[in-house]
């Protein structure tokens, strides 16, 4: 028996020996009398706070939630008591008075998350009209200023980055990391062919900094586990700072169960993935907006995750970085057939054709390097306030402007 099965029984036998004294009752015996449950087994119970165990551990908790939901000892005429998620249901409002968004994900498969509401591109700035028309607005005018797509076949661990002959503005790198092939061993092919998975050391050698414009910025996915760290190596070594760190919440509304992805040993689920950004050079929220356009999106996304085995990352990342940065040299390392976008140069392994031309991508920059900006986006668009207008708050609310007297 492993050691992560024992403790859960014993965690299991606490909970009823305390539910038993919060009863009144003098014996755990008598808790299958008293919550009218003859089923009830002592070797087969694990901890119901396991958010995100596997399947086994699943099934084999499905009967103790039935002793350790309920909170009243004895049934009157008339009186509901609820022994699991059964009747789970949304909102402030609901009868239920448990309304347990991770019960209900052990007993149906449900993500918490699925519930967020106003998660999509096109109903979350519904209530919000200036920044939906914001959103339209900086969509229109990168769609009008994106450059042709262009792709390139060949494998980053021979190709040397300094021959696309361009400095880029914005990377984005989303490598095939052995993480997903450790969660997932049985999709370790492409088109037939065992699938390349990278591990960081790999990552670390690729020459990123060198392809960097002076102000530049980075994306990394880097998955939910080790690469969280070893991500902050590479965008030090590449020459870039953290400065964010976007999350991928993945929902399972159409396919709701628990996942066959799961790391060894592992006890918990990981639903999300994260994608750090790098900053290179200064850049300045303030001053620099003919650069970037901040306070635009979150750094969150809300999305379904694809079927098992798809490595695809959700298409709201290019959107985020679209609306930030407003440099039109963008490169996506790693990119595939489906993630070819107008504006963008893909490069990766796993494409099936080239079109690029080194001297021809040149020529699309050479007059406008930037998306720019309308006067009505400029109004639109949340800003920060500039440096020199800080304001020291004194006593009494009122306030003066660093070298100026008080009250001016």
């Amino acid at each position: 028996m492993s050691d992560v099965l024992k403790s859960s029984q014993e965690r299991s036998r606490k909970r009823k020996q305390l539910l038993a004294q919060t009863l009144g009752l003098s014996s755990v015996d008598e808790l299958k009398i008293a919550l009218g449950n003859n089923d009830l087994s002592n070797g087969s119970n694990l901890s119901s706070t396991s958010f995100g165990a596997n399947a086994s551990v699943v099934h084999n908790n499905q009967r103790s939630q039935e002793a350790d939901d309920v909170t009243v000892s004895k049934k009157t005429p008339g009186e509901i008591i609820y022994r699991d998620s059964s009747t789970f249901l949304k909102g402030t409002q609901s009868s239920n008075p448990h309304n347990d968004y991770c019960q209900h994900f052990v007993d149906t498969g449900q993500r918490p998350q699925n519930f967020i509401r106003d998660v999509g591109l096109a109903d979350r700035f519904e209530e919000y009209p200036k920044l939906r028309e914001l959103i339209r607005l900086k969509d229109k005018l990168i769609q009008d200023t994106a450059s042709a797509p262009m792709y390139l076949k060949a494998d980053l661990k021979s190709l040397d980055l300094k021959t696309l002959g361009t400095k880029f503005d914005v990377i984005l790198i989303e490598p095939p990391l052995e993480e997903y092939a450790r969660a997932a061993p049985s999709v370790a092919t492409v088109g037939g062919a065992p699938r390349v998975f990278w591990n960081w050391d790999e990552i670390l050698n690729l020459d990123v900094g060198e392809i960097a414009a002076h102000r530049s910025f980075v994306f990394l996915w880097c998955g939910s586990s080790e690469g969280l760290d070893m991500g902050r190596n590479c965008l030090k070594k590449w020459g870039f700072r953290r400065c964010e760190d976007i999350c991928w919440i993945r929902t399972n509304i159409n396919k709701p169960g628990h996942s066959k992805q799961l790391e060894p040993k592992a006890v918990f689920q990981r639903t999300k993935e994260h994608c750090l950004m790098g900053i290179k050079g200064t850049v300045r929220r303030s001053t620099d907006g003919d650069f970037i356009h901040a306070n635009v999106d979150i750094d969150l996304i809300i999305s379904e995750e694809d079927e098992f085995g798809s490595f695809e990352k959700p298409i709201e990342i290019f959107h985020i970085i679209e609306h930030f940065c407003l440099g039109r040299r963008r490169l996506h390392l790693f990119g595939r057939d489906s993630s070819i976008r107008p504006g963008w140069l893909t490069v990766g392994p796993e494409l099936t054709n080239s079109n690029f031309n080194a001297e021809l991508y040149q020529t699309y920059f050479a007059e406008a390097p930037a998306t720019g900006c309308t006067t009505r986006i400029e109004s639109l668009r949340p800003k920060s306030p500039p440096a020199n207008s800080k304001i020291i708050r004194g006593r009494g609310g009122r306030g003066f402007s660093r070298g100026r007297g008080r009250g001016r």
